[in-house]
């Protein structure tokens, strides 16, 4: 058996997602090979050939795949598992992270494939047996696969990362898919930010509709990340009052995230947001309602005004109590 991942990076560097979605794939069984598709994207895939787990490198470089459209791509997986016989061994698995980038590739693969997609699992159970979360993460789904192909995508906060370093896989170069033509890259707007990418942070302070506005929000919120070199998040409630950007948002409809320490400042812990942060490390929540549904997941709960605990806790980071 051979699993293919269809690497997320940005043609110079191999994103995080993939280093985890690398340990799903491995625990399917068999050879681990990764897929990347991209434009002078050689330092991308000298990158993944130091994964440790990957057996090879497959490099589909041509200027359309640039901006890794998802048409292209589609059309570069299926170019890539359909080869002629003797070249590739045949992929059991096509395993995607459960991103926006992979979530935009992987239905096109199953419909092309005429398979079902398995989505965003959490555990491997064996070759064609998968867990995954259902009803916001409150039950658990075990799926079995009886396609020949499975086209999976991973939530990569169930599995923890490849090492980046320690491989040595052999990077092949294969032909580029012709451009499907179907849509072209006009332009992004990137956010900037100094702080941790949400996702990948170790550390995240969030805040929630308790804040009250985005002068607050920064305000109370801001020092103690800064204490703590943390990330700032928020629930879909203050995203949605204009307390706080998009990209900010955790939660079902936002980003998924687990890291070592999540403190939720204001938030009640509505269904949909602890879907997004329940498998945190470690979770602190501080909420002046004893009833807040945030308390059922926390580790450690205060029950005080955020407006006053916050600060103090920023305080005590900045004395070294």
């Amino acid at each position: 058996m051979t699993a293919l991942v269809i690497a997320e990076h940005d043609n110079a560097h191999v994103k995080g997602a993939t280093l985890n979605t690398v340990t799903a794939a491995a625990q399917a069984g068999g050879e681990v090979h990764v897929l990347i598709a991209g434009h002078n994207a050689a330092a991308a895939a000298e990158a993944a050939g130091k994964i440790a787990g990957v057996a090879k490198v497959l490099l589909a470089d041509a200027p359309h795949l640039q901006a890794q459209l998802a048409e292209n791509v589609a059309a570069q997986v299926l170019l890539v598992a359909r080869v002629e016989p003797g070249l590739h061994p045949g992929y059991e698995h096509i395993v995607f992270p459960a991103t926006a980038q992979g979530k935009n590739v992987a239905p096109r693969v199953a419909a092309l494939l005429d398979v079902a997609q398995v989505s965003d699992i959490i555990k491997v159970q064996g070759p064609d047996t998968f867990d995954r979360p259902i009803y916001a993460g409150n039950a658990i789904a075990t799926v079995q696969s009886s396609d020949k192909v499975k086209v999976i995508t991973v939530r990569t906060t169930g599995f923890d990362p490849a090492a980046a370093s320690g491989g040595s896989a052999a990077i092949e170069k294969v032909n580029a898919a012709a451009d499907a033509g179907l849509s072209s890259f006009v332009g992004a707007e990137i956010a900037k930010n100094d702080r941790p990418e949400l996702t990948a942070a170790k550390i995240i302070v969030s805040g929630g509709r308790a804040m009250g506005s985005s002068e607050k929000f920064n305000e109370v919120l801001t020092p103690l990340a800064d204490k703590l070199g943390a990330a700032l998040g928020a629930s879909r409630a203050a995203v949605d009052a204009g307390y706080a950007p998009n990209d900010w948002q955790v939660g079902q409809t936002g980003k998924i995230v687990a890291p070592q320490l999540y403190i939720a400042a204001g938030i009640s812990g509505a269904i949909q947001h602890l879907a997004g942060m329940k498998d945190s490390k470690v979770i602190v929540a501080i909420n002046k309602d004893p009833e807040a549904p945030i308390f059922s997941v926390a580790d450690y709960g205060l029950e005080a005004d955020l407006f006053g605990a916050v600060p103090d806790l920023a305080m005590a980071l900045s004395s070294g109590l």
